[in-house]
């Protein structure tokens, strides 16, 4: 059993009490969460760095993928898109790399001030030279690594079992499988015949997890890659599966995430994020997106955003930065910044619905005071990203309005039909 839930036995840990307090929640809340296995705290103990809390009650997290390829290997950038992301209000990141020195540059990712995640399975293909030339101990030796290296969370797509393959051929999708993990040991299982051993060997995988208090993130192998597969029979199996494993791994003592749901229309959001949840016991859920049309390449992170606010209406907890790069490169530094934030405002967004409306307007009054006063600095002081903000606004000189609107500014005017005078603020501003 990890450390934190064997402390929750005698009483509410440190860690909890000083997540309650980032999150503005009772220690009393975050802890029975925990003990219910709805909130997770990714945090290996061979590495020292600010924690978060992921999950039920507790404000939406943001990941930000990051890692090498074999066509743009670049460590040294790889970091600084890392570096970029939690400037920009990442809470966690994960590193994927699958070129190069991988695990220097995992060491590197892991210097940093966040919980990591990886995938192990990416280097043991790597190494192994092929999927189909993967064997069980190098998997497991790999995933050992990563957690000796102090990695928190692995995504780990234990899911993905012969029964899925079986689905995939009675139940065809256009595209069978988009996830690199999932089709890995699709890959893996079609050459040998024999059961994904993640799956098979799942009580062992636990065993390791659990001496290195890692958090396992049950991986979404078989989610869908377009919103035309989504009805698919796949997806579903997968779910199924990951229900049962997400309670074995808890009841071993194993804090876990589930991912999902991949490309979703959007009137299905709620429902496949209520059915994950359902299936889990209200694990914490983490998604890509969800992607809610295909239709839109070099703005997917705008179309992960809306997917990922919805979701957070129906209960998604975590959500994973879409990048204006996805399905077409690997991304550059500021692509990522750009993913970031839309991933961070759709975030925000799912707080408002976590947070009732009385959060919501304490949040948002300061926003519409500071545009009644057309108090600039207010303004930049009160936005998610003041800078960016101040950026454009200056562009065509520091205005006393917008340069939009001008001496029409309908503010300006309705102020000036009321006779509602200066504050002391903008006397002391000489502003209008």
């Amino acid at each position: 059993m990890h450390s934190l839930l064997k402390e929750c036995q005698t009483g509410i840990p440190k860690a909890i009490r000083q997540c309650a307090k980032e999150e503005g929640l009772a220690p009393e809340r975050l802890f029975r969460a925990v003990v219910l296995g709805r909130v997770t705290i990714p945090a290996n103990p061979l590495r020292r760095h600010r924690t978060c809390a992921i999950g039920e009650g507790c404000r939406v997290k943001v990941n930000v993928n990051v890692g090498t390829s074999a066509e743009r290997c670049n460590p040294d950038l790889e970091v600084e898109k890392a570096k970029a992301a939690l400037d920009n209000g990442a809470d966690t990141l994960m590193d994927l790399s699958s070129a190069g020195d991988i695990p220097e540059t995992r060491r590197r990712i892991l210097a940093m001030d966040a919980p990591v995640g990886t995938v192990p399975i990416y280097e043991a293909v790597r190494r192994a030279g092929s999927a189909a030339d993967l064997d069980t101990d190098l998997l497991f030796r790999v995933i050992r690594e990563h957690c000796t290296d102090g990695v928190d969370f692995l995504t780990l797509h234990c899911g993905v079992n012969l029964e899925a393959v079986e689905v995939l051929k009675s139940d065809p999708r256009i595209l069978p499988v988009v996830s690199r993990g999932g089709a890995f040991h699709v890959a893996w299982m079609l050459a040998s015949g024999e059961e994904n051993p993640l799956y098979a060997e799942f009580d062992y995988l636990l065993e390791i997890l659990d001496e290195h208090e890692v958090v396992i993130s049950l991986g979404d192998g078989m989610r869908p890659g377009s919103v035309c597969d989504a009805e698919r029979m796949a997806k579903t199996t997968e779910y199924l599966t990951l229900g049962k494993l997400s309670k074995r791994a808890f009841s071993y003592g194993i804090q876990r995430f589930i991912e999902g749901p991949g490309h979703i229309p959007f009137d299905q959001v709620g429902h496949n994020v209520r059915m994950i949840k359902e299936l889990t016991d209200g694990a914490p859920l983490y998604l890509l997106g969800p992607l809610v049309t295909d239709r839109a390449p070099g703005y997917d992170h705008i179309v992960g955003a809306i997917g990922g606010a919805i979701a957070c209406l129906h209960g998604a907890d975590f959500l994973c930065m879409v990048s204006p790069s996805e399905h077409l490169a690997l991304p550059r530094t500021e692509e990522i910044v750009e993913g970031t934030r839309a991933a961070k405002i759709a975030a925000y967004i799912g707080d408002t619905v976590r947070r009732g409306h009385e959060w919501q307007m304490g949040q948002e009054t300061g926003m519409a005071e500071a545009r009644r006063d057309l108090d600039w600095e207010r303004q930049f002081g009160e936005a998610i990203y003041g800078g960016h903000a101040r950026e454009i606004h200056e562009r065509d000189g520091v205005l006393e309005t917008c340069s939009m609107c001008g001496e029409l500014c309908a503010i300006r005017i309705i102020r000036e039909s009321f006779g509602i005078k200066k504050t002391d603020r903008e006397r002391g501003a000489g502003r209008d």
